[in-house]
């Protein structure tokens, strides 16, 4: 099993946020448990949804968010980051105690702090950030093995339960993922390095270049 919970809240994955990595998510789960797994997903776009059923990533698709994480044992929330706290506010009434509530964010510090504010006491949150994607993104692209072999950024809130984190760890190596134990700042840090300060440089780069003044020029040179 995926958690130590109750069966029937511990066969339920509720999946928020249907695109790439949500999409891709449930479809990972799907071929890799033999288990009575019921996987919900909901998304604010009723045709993702809709897509997201008929490509096999979720087995319902509930259009009413506080319906979707109802009996719920773990809430996967893959929506786009600045989204995240607001989900959080949303489903906080909903959540059954003992509910394990992570992400998929690719920035760590801030939703931990939403995840402090806004997520009852009762719930364990353990944020995550699997290390993947594709050029081309949404459900369309989805793929069960787009998360075989990735490191997943696994980075537990202080209150979350040793079955909570254990949960979060078995459903990344459930996927085929690499599980990582991070700490936020540190995290953050280092997909700074790695993903957004080469994006700053290459940026600087195009600006000098197209400011420059022999830059008319630059095809003509031999």
């Amino acid at each position: 099993v995926l958690g130590q919970q109750d069966r029937e809240s511990a066969m339920r994955i509720t999946i928020i946020g249907l695109g790439l990595i949500g999409g891709s998510i449930g479809m990972a789960l799907r071929r890799g448990t033999t288990e009575d797994l019921e996987i919900v997903g909901h998304d604010k776009d009723h045709g993702i949804a809709g897509k997201a059923k008929r490509r096999g990533a979720i087995d319902k698709a509930e259009w009413n968010l506080p319906r979707a994480v109802e009996k719920a044992g773990i809430v996967i929330i893959a929506t786009p980051v600045q989204a995240i706290g607001e989900v959080f506010s949303q489903i906080a009434p909903c959540l059954e105690p003992g509910t394990v509530v992570t992400d998929t964010g690719s920035t760590k510090v801030q939703i931990m702090e939403w995840a402090r504010q806004r997520l009852p006491d009762s719930v364990s949150f353990v944020g995550g950030h699997p290390m993947a994607g594709k050029e081309t993104p949404g459900i369309e692209s989805a793929d069960p093995n787009l998360l075989t072999g990735c490191t997943y950024c696994v980075v537990p809130d202080p209150r979350a339960t040793p079955e909570a984190i254990k949960a979060i760890d078995a459903m990344v190596q459930l996927m085929g993922a690499k599980h990582v134990f991070i700490d936020a700042h540190e995290h953050d840090g280092l997909v700074a390095a790695v993903s957004h300060l080469p994006l700053v440089l290459s940026c600087a780069l195009v600006t000098a270049t197209a400011t420059a003044t022999v830059a008319p020029t630059i095809g003509l040179l031999p």
